[in-house]
């Protein structure tokens, strides 16, 4: 599993002119599933995001379960495009719908059992992304 995380002031997403996600400071997480992926690697990239530690603080850097703030978690397959040959990018990398839609459930429902406060996307919706990235802070995490 794939994904981009970004420190943030704020985040949304919006579907159909309705805000269906939203947070203050914390981290956004866009997060791809490959062909490959299965329930442990959606637990293991939680724990990731879970205990990032990219919040400079007086005492070092914080994660935001140290913290306590919330992440947003939005699906994107563009995450496995292979773009190496051509101008048109392949999606093969990346898994089909049924298969990567309860894994990023599941990447959602171990932060949760983990503590941390949780907004979402729409899997599979065509949604508009806002954020105000702090720092900039941006890292691609891989399990």
């Amino acid at each position: 599993m794939r994904a981009v995380v970004s420190r943030v002031g704020t985040a949304a997403v919006t579907v159909d002119g309705a805000v269906v996600g939203e947070i203050g400071r914390g981290l956004l997480a866009l997060v791809g599933v490959g062909r490959e992926d299965g329930v442990d690697r959606a637990r293991a990239l939680a724990r990731k995001v879970h205990e990032l530690r990219v919040f400079p603080t007086d005492d070092g850097a914080r994660s935001v379960g140290d913290l306590g703030l919330p992440v947003l978690v939005v699906s994107q397959f563009t995450l496995y495009a292979d773009t190496r040959k051509g101008r048109r990018p392949s999606w093969a990398d990346a898994a089909p719908g049924e298969v990567a839609e309860p894994l990023v459930a599941e990447v959602v429902a171990e932060l949760r059992r983990r503590g941390t406060e949780v907004a979402t996307g729409v899997f599979g919706a065509r949604m508009l992304v806002s954020s105000v990235n702090e720092g900039p802070m941006t890292l691609l995490l891989e399990v």
